[in-house]
């Protein structure tokens, strides 16, 4: 089974790719979706609109990990977040009926054990749990494949009505 995870973002939409063959995990792919902050609010949504439809066509996902929005400090920004992760949702749900998500307590508790384990424990587990020879860059990389690696180990995925 091949599942896509995503760390949606305004600046930078984090994407992993990983196969499950009978609880064996292997890496396929990770990197971001980058947008330049000289563009419009409007610019930077086409393109990760754009990118994120042409990912999820070349890669055929059977199943989408995406990490719910948390934030807490700059509203401005979270809304920014916000309107990019219902781009990359829509953009998603368009191409694969099998749409999961999951906040990051839940996140980094499956893959760490530890509902507040820091970026460096998750990050370090996620590199393990691949066996990757080094850690993932950029950190929203890391993230979503901790989002995917999240969708494979959970006992019960939780299923929204997206789609």
């Amino acid at each position: 089974m091949r599942i896509l995870g995503i760390d949606p973002g305004y600046a930078i939409v984090g994407y992993g790719i990983i196969e499950n063959d009978n609880g064996k995990l292997r890496p396929l792919d990770y990197g971001a979706i980058e947008t330049p902050s000289k563009l419009s609010t409007t610019e930077r949504l086409v393109i990760i609109e754009k990118q994120i439809t042409e990912l999820v066509s070349d890669v055929k996902p059977d199943e989408i990990a995406i990490e719910e929005l948390f934030f807490n400090t700059n509203i401005t920004t979270g809304i920014k977040v916000a309107q990019a992760r219902g781009v990359v949702l829509l953009s998603c749900s368009k191409l694969c009926d099998k749409l999961f998500e999951y906040t990051p307590l839940q996140i980094k508790s499956t893959v760490t054990g530890n509902g507040t384990a820091n970026k460096t424990q998750v990050q370090f587990m996620v590199k393990s749990l691949l066996r990757l020879k080094e850690t993932p860059k950029p950190d929203d990389a890391a993230d979503a494949l901790a989002a995917a690696i999240c969708h494979t180990l959970s006992a019960q995925g939780i299923k929204r009505g997206l789609k």
